[in-house]
């Protein structure tokens, strides 16, 4: 016999208070409940061959601290229009632009977190999109994305003469250099993608970092890991102001 749910005890994950498009980029928005302060915002960007709903576990987090959030679909993922193509820094910021309007200041302080090639993202983006702070978690490399684009690895819609021409102009390195907002990176030691060196070449290049590296784990385990989104989500709040 099946047991009904009793009322008292059923969970209503959280909803996004709007999903919409922009320039063909399917997004979903969050905004804090009523009688929680707003404090700020922040874009979320998945990784190659993922979506924007992986991201809605950490979107959620982010509510009870006051921070707005929004998850997109890259060009050739998801709702998105593909393919992806030499717009996809550009990208971020169009959506930064979405978050920014809907917290009603255009210089509100809003963050990046990306995983993978959503790292990557985050990081060239930060400039463009005047981040306050950036968590990149297992970061690709312009160098390693462009292997797999021209190998045909990634499950996407992609352009990719146009996408790997934008990768083999980019300089990640030299981009991180410049950074002046705050960094938060995070890899596992048993990366099978992308190696954890990579992060220890990124973070020795960057002013304002903090590198936290999980022993063991693979591509995908940081992400989710709840102490390790916590991490995440108290260095968004404490720059985020």
């Amino acid at each position: 016999m099946i047991h009904p749910v009793p009322r008292s005890h059923r969970v209503t994950a959280s909803l996004p208070v709007e999903v919409g498009r922009r320039y063909g980029l399917a997004y979903s928005l969050w905004l804090p409940p009523a009688g929680v302060a707003l404090r700020g915002g922040v874009v979320l960007l998945h990784g190659a061959g993922s979506r924007k709903e992986s991201h809605y576990d950490f979107a959620r987090a982010l509510l009870p601290l006051g921070h707005a959030a929004i998850a997109y679909d890259a060009r050739g993922h998801g709702d998105s229009d593909g393919p992806m193509d030499e717009r996809a820094i550009e990208d971020a910021s169009t959506i930064a632009d979405v978050l920014r309007e809907a917290l009603g200041d255009g210089d509100a302080p809003i963050g990046l977190r990306g995983s993978s090639m959503g790292g990557f993202t985050a990081l060239m983006a930060a400039p463009l999109v005047r981040a306050s702070a950036v968590v990149a978690i297992c970061p690709a490399s312009a160098e390693g994305l462009a292997r797999g684009l021209r190998a045909g690895r990634f499950p996407i819609e992609a352009d990719v003469e146009a996408l790997t021409g934008l990768l083999d102009e980019v300089d990640l390195g030299a981009t991180v250099e410049s950074l002046q907002m705050p960094l938060l990176l995070l890899h596992a030691d048993g990366d099978e993608q992308v190696p954890v060196a990579h992060s220890r070449e990124l973070a020795a290049r960057a002013d304002r970092v903090r590198l936290v590296i999980v022993p063991g784990g693979h591509h995908r385990s940081v992400q989710h890991d709840e102490e390790l989104q916590a991490v995440s989500l108290r260095f968004l709040d404490r720059h985020l102001r």
